[in-house]
């Protein structure tokens, strides 16, 4: 059985989980609530960022997918990608988190 969570609750769990670890985490854009889709912006302070975005297994099971590619961007380009996804559907949360170590705090596969 899959327990979906709100958008905001989690969110803010994602935040304490990298505040609890170190890290600095931040809303950069707030969506809708309930149901708006997540992007996670990790930037590692070295002028370089990876962007996930929130997708689903064929099982319907949650999961992230690099969606600046397999590699870390420079963090203007992670910027355009957010930019172009605001386009795409203004409802978005954006989250940023800066861990020099590059971890994203994020539970669910990344692929």
């Amino acid at each position: 059985m899959v327990i979906r969570l709100t958008s905001d609750i989690f969110v803010h769990a994602l935040i304490r989980r990298a505040e609890l670890n170190g890290a600095a985490a931040m809303v950069v854009c707030r969506g809708d609530a309930t149901g708006g889709g997540i992007f996670v912006k990790l930037n590692t302070l070295d002028g370089m960022a990876i962007v996930f975005s929130q997708s689903r297994t064929l099982d319907g099971e949650p999961m992230w997918v690099r969606g600046t590619g397999p590699e870390p961007v420079s963090d203007e380009k992670a910027e355009a990608y957010l930019t172009r996804q605001r386009g795409f559907d203004p409802d978005i949360w954006i989250v940023e988190i800066e861990d020099r170590q590059g971890r994203h705090f994020l539970l669910e596969p990344v692929a």
